[in-house]
């Protein structure tokens, strides 16, 4: 196990780069914890493969370093760096059986053999794997392939860091989930420094302590769930964590007052006088859609209905605005919207502006 520092870590494709644009990575500076459990999140081509790949040593950064506890590993091939990696698609020996596949990496390394022994027992016993111990892995399905490529991964305790790089693409959603919670639960008994790469919101939030939500090529937030769900620190963070994301619409700014087209709202923080892209972001969780006529006129444009609750689809001065209506609700007629002030969050060319209250 170790902590990650990344340091002024940075990656372009380019053989000689021109600007920031040319850069896939730009620039990290952060440490990761000892034993900590991270995803990285993002849309397709946001950069956190190439981040995964950089850790692991597949992928040189162009600039800065990577540094495991004391040692700077940014030159070390991936074997120097005792790092276990999982990746998309199951990486495993058709023609060896499941207990030797789990064996195969601690043979490697020269295991004692009674040790080796225990900890493959003790991996088919999680993965739930017995009834097929002694199979060939050939014949099994690609669920169960790829529960053997995450226990060759979890079966070594003397790893840095174990690197998953969208492990559960091929696993059905029931098996997802029990999946998830293995390893969770696998997490807290070894505290291995873990991190896992997903576009998937509920697999990151459901997996780590802290989610790396990354956007074109940038880290635009390291928290907790609680965290980027009250405070996105980028208007794509508030936008991609949610279900539905939240809503960003722009406003006019002034001390404790946002203003809405012809409709203003107060805050419960003076932002001062703020020039530029101003948006101000709330959770469709805290729109509540009334007849009150304190509230806000809209234009319901459409209803979904989802079982537990309603998405009420709706505009405020020709802007998107959603809202969560529980189940039991009726849309009224003539509605508006009552923003509770305690959870907006104010923006400034997409980044959060933080201030006391």
């Amino acid at each position: 196990m170790a902590k990650i520092t990344l340091e002024k870590l940075a990656h372009s494709y380019f053989p000689y780069p021109k600007s920031e644009a040319d850069f896939a990575l730009k620039e990290i500076n952060h440490v990761w914890d000892d034993g900590g459990a991270y995803a990285l999140l993002g849309p397709s081509g946001c950069g956190k493969t190439t981040l995964l790949n950089i850790i692991s040593g597949l992928l040189t950064p162009s600039t800065g370093n990577i540094i495991f506890g004391d040692q700077n590993v940014t030159r070390l091939q991936p074997e120097q760096r005792d790092i276990a990696q999982v990746f998309q698609f199951p990486v495993i020996y058709d023609t060896m059986t499941v207990a030797e596949n789990l064996a195969f990496p601690l043979i490697n390394r020269q295991v004692p053999k009674d040790e080796i022994s225990r900890r493959v027992a003790e991996m088919i016993d999680i993965l739930d794997l017995g009834a097929k111990a002694n199979r060939k892995a050939k014949g099994l399905t690609a669920d169960e392939k790829q529960k053997i490529s995450l226990g060759r991964g979890l079966v070594r305790h003397d790893v840095n860091a174990i690197l998953f790089d969208e492990p559960l693409t091929v696993i059905d959603p029931h098996m997802k989930w029990q999946l998830r919670t293995k390893l969770k639960d696998l997490h807290r008994q070894f505290e291995h420094t873990m991190i896992y790469v997903t576009h998937d919101q509920t697999e990151a939030l459901t997996f780590a302590d802290k989610v790396v939500v990354m956007y074109e090529g940038e880290v635009v937030q390291i928290g907790t769930p609680e965290e980027l769900f009250d405070r996105p620190a980028h208007t794509f963070v508030g936008y991609f964590i949610g279900s539905p994301g939240m809503n960003v619409v722009p406003a006019d700014v002034q001390g404790q007052t946002a203003q809405i087209g012809n409709y203003k709202v107060a805050l419960t923080k003076s932002y001062g006088d703020l020039n530029g892209n101003i948006e101000l972001g709330i959770r469709p969780e805290f729109v509540k859609i009334s007849e009150d006529t304190k509230g806000m006129p809209i234009q319901i444009t459409a209803v979904e209905d989802i079982g537990r609750y309603k998405i009420i689809r709706a505009t405020v001065d020709g802007k998107p605005l959603d809202a969560v209506m529980p189940e039991g609700e009726s849309v009224p007629t003539h509605p508006t919207a009552l923003l509770d002030s305690s959870k907006i969050n104010i923006y400034k060319d997409s980044h959060l502006v933080r201030v006391e209250a």
